[in-house]
């Protein structure tokens, strides 16, 4: 699947150089074809690692992808500069008049903190509500998750003693469910938070589905049956990304432990072995196929609807 970004976006260097499928604008314009919208509202700081990241995962299905970039206008980022965010992002309010076939929230790192002291929150809020009636379906990662269903459902967050990092093995409990069509019975998912959701809230709500769980890192993806996907890992993540958090936290001083199963022998100066990549590129290509392209009308204007 072809994923349309504009010609002088990075990303789409680097995507090209690991051919990944991405298109230009100037080249998407001669296919007589609707593409599916997709808007990503990216709250991660790490915002051309995040787009790389998402971009290479929704580059892997035979139809194309028109990409929309989103900020939030009610917070200023720190470590990008504000001229690449004009060039390349919108507001909600530059796209709220529009349907999308799907969406992707990110995760923030701000889980520490209570929803309500996230400074950009009532903008999310707002965001999340529009969503349920001009979005397809909506992809909620990470901190992206608990906040999803908290403001949808109600379902709270609970603070860990220590942060979740590393590579975890994943049981696959509802295998009917489509976003897991394929699925080993077993798979690894990189998670980095320092909350976690409890099983028993969301199983009290009829709406929702536990579809995965670990042992260790605990309820690990959710569907509502408003086609909402949850998911509280990273299948996102690079190689690279979890080494990058752990130096990161140790030249803060925050004393991190070494993220689990990650490192070759679990020791940090050793390459990371990679074991999610097969199943985070299914993942995506599940959500695309089965809760986007398979259930959002032919004419984007009838999203909302039914």
């Amino acid at each position: 699947m072809p994923v349309k970004v504009p010609d002088d976006l990075p990303a789409f260097a680097t995507l090209s150089s690991e051919n990944i499928f991405v298109m230009s604008e100037s080249r998407a314009m001669s296919q007589d074809i609707r593409p599916l919208k997709i808007a990503i509202l990216n709250l991660m700081p790490t915002k051309v690692e995040t787009e790389i990241q998402l971009l290479r995962l929704l580059g892997n299905s035979p139809v194309q992808v028109d990409v929309e970039l989103v900020k939030m206008a009610s917070h200023e980022s720190k470590n990008i500069s504000s001229e690449y965010l004009d060039r390349f992002y919108s507001t909600f309010n530059e796209i709220k008049d529009q349907k999308f076939d799907g969406m992707i929230i990110t995760g923030a790192p701000v889980e520490t903190l209570e929803y309500e002291e996230v400074d950009y929150w009532d903008e999310l809020e707002e965001i999340m509500d529009w969503s349920v009636d001009n979005v397809t379906s909506t992809l909620h990662l990470c901190w992206g998750a608990m906040a999803g269903l908290y403001h949808h459902y109600g379902i709270p967050k609970y603070p860990l003693q220590s942060k979740v990092s590393g590579i975890f093995e994943h049981r696959v409990l509802l295998p009917s469910e489509p976003i897991v069509r394929g699925f080993d019975d077993r798979f690894f998912m990189p998670h980095s938070r320092h909350t976690e959701l409890h099983a028993d809230d969301i199983s009290r709500n009829p709406h929702l589905h536990i579809v995965s769980k670990s042992d260790d890192a605990g309820v690990a993806i959710i569907v509502s049956e408003k086609n909402q996907v949850f998911i509280t890992g990273h299948f996102e993540y690079d190689k690279y990304t979890l080494a990058y958090e752990f130096e990161r936290d140790l030249n803060a001083g925050m004393n991190p432990h070494v993220p689990c199963n990650y490192f070759e022998g679990d020791d940090p100066h050793r390459d990371p072995v990679v074991r999610w990549r097969g199943h985070s590129t299914l993942f995506f290509t599940n959500w695309l196929n089965y809760h986007v392209y398979q259930e959002t009308p032919f004419n984007i204007d009838d999203i909302g609807k039914r």
